[in-house]
């Protein structure tokens, strides 16, 4: 029995890691590639620790990229992420990383899909294929390189990197004909719903596809103050039962599966669950103390069944256009200021975003969100995948 070698590119970007391929490497069949990208990762381990392959047994750190030479003329590459269950046999492709969005326009570069200046700036235009939505790239370059090293820092990141810049235009869709499951902006057509959940009781909620499809909540609504660490809440079976008959029920509001049991069994990526809250001063993951008047309001959001240790790139994107619309949980929690940007405290710090809304008609447009990240290539050559 040999090991198949297939070249790969093991990436941090933003608070998340994935190992990156090129779609010319990998088969074509979809079902032999996931099956292939499963075993690169080490799932399904029934131990839950992914020790015999790439994954580090956590949602932010089970995760494939594959990119293409873009065949759309305003597009420079093609951009699709897996979200790889740990304990289960599936590769989610229902969403997109905003994390890792920061390190496909390096990688891209890198790997020669598109030419950037010695210096400054590469602008990249990337076609995030599993949302169908367009994201533009600000790379820093260097001596005809991708700059990874700087001083830019990012909470949940241990050390500095070069800060890139991201745009994620129209995020959300136009809203033109709201309805149930036409995957407007809200798909219900209400900025603010209130779901009857089983064993759980009424819970108002606003359902939003901006970035992925989100599901936002008050805080006290599950019993919470906003200001938890994983600590606090992903030991809590009780809790975190809760949390996902909330999401799989709005899972189905959203029109994105038929039935809760169908949301949890094939949509563990999306939707996300986050709750928020007003301000008030807690003590980040890293011990350091987060005053509430640095912050205008509490983020938390779950992912594959857990509290993230940060937040999530499309939570973010989420979260920015929710507070830039009237009406929405978040904006009654924290409208945006005028410049369009928020400023929210996450388990490992803060975080700043901003969004461009405008009326048309009847509905919002979310014209683009803007956020930085950073991102380092960590390893690069081949990863071994047993035949």
């Amino acid at each position: 029995m040999k090991q198949l070698r297939i070249p790969a590119v093991y990436m941090r970007g933003g608070t998340s890691k994935g190992v990156f391929f090129l779609a010319r490497d990998l088969p074509v069949d979809p079902a032999e590639r996931d099956r292939l990208l499963m075993r690169v990762i080490g799932s399904p381990d029934r131990y839950g620790k992914q020790t015999d392959g790439m994954g580090g047994a956590t949602s932010s750190t089970s995760k494939v990229v594959i990119l293409a030479k873009s065949t759309r003329p305003d597009c420079d590459v093609d951009y699709l992420f897996g979200q790889v269950a740990i304990d289960r046999p599936l590769v989610d492709w229902s969403g997109n990383c905003g994390n890792l969005s920061a390190a496909v326009g390096p990688f891209a570069l890198s790997m020669g899909l598109l030419d950037g200046p010695a210096e400054g700036d590469a602008v990249v235009r990337i076609w995030q294929a599993n949302i169908a939505k367009k994201i533009v790239a600000h790379v820093p370059m260097h001596g005809g390189e991708v700059q990874e090293l700087g001083d830019f820092e990012l909470d949940g990141v241990a050390f500095p990197a070069a800060e890139v810049k991201l745009e994620f235009l129209d995020p959300a869709d136009d809203g033109e004909g709201e309805a149930r499951g036409t995957g407007a902006t809200f798909p219900t057509g209400n900025p603010i719903d209130v779901l009857d959940v089983p064993g759980v009781g009424k819970v108002e909620a606003t359902l939003i596809k901006a970035g992925n499809p989100t599901v936002f909540v008050d805080a006290a609504s599950l019993g919470l103050r906003g200001t938890e660490l994983q600590g606090d809440v992903n030991g809590d079976t009780a809790l975190l039962a809760c949390a996902e008959a909330v999401r799989a029920l709005a899972t189905v509001m959203m029109g994105d599966a038929r039935t809760p049991e169908e949301a949890t069994a094939t949509r563990q990526h999306t939707p996300k669950l986050s709750f928020v809250a007003r301000p008030a001063g807690y003590t980040a993951s890293d011990g350091r103390a987060v005053p509430a008047d640095s912050i205008d309001l509490l983020a938390r959001i779950f992912s594959m069944g857990v509290l993230h240790h940060a937040m999530t790139g499309t939570g973010a994107v989420a979260i920015a256009a929710a507070a830039a619309i009237p009406g929405t949980i978040v904006h009654r929690v924290a409208p945006a200021g005028a410049d369009g940007r928020v400023r929210f405290g996450h388990p490992s710090g803060t975080l700043k975003v901003g969004a461009e809304v405008c009326r048309v008609g009847e509905h919002w447009r979310v014209a683009k969100v803007m956020m930085s990240r950073s991102a380092r290539r960590l390893m690069e050559g081949w990863v071994r995948v047993p035949g």
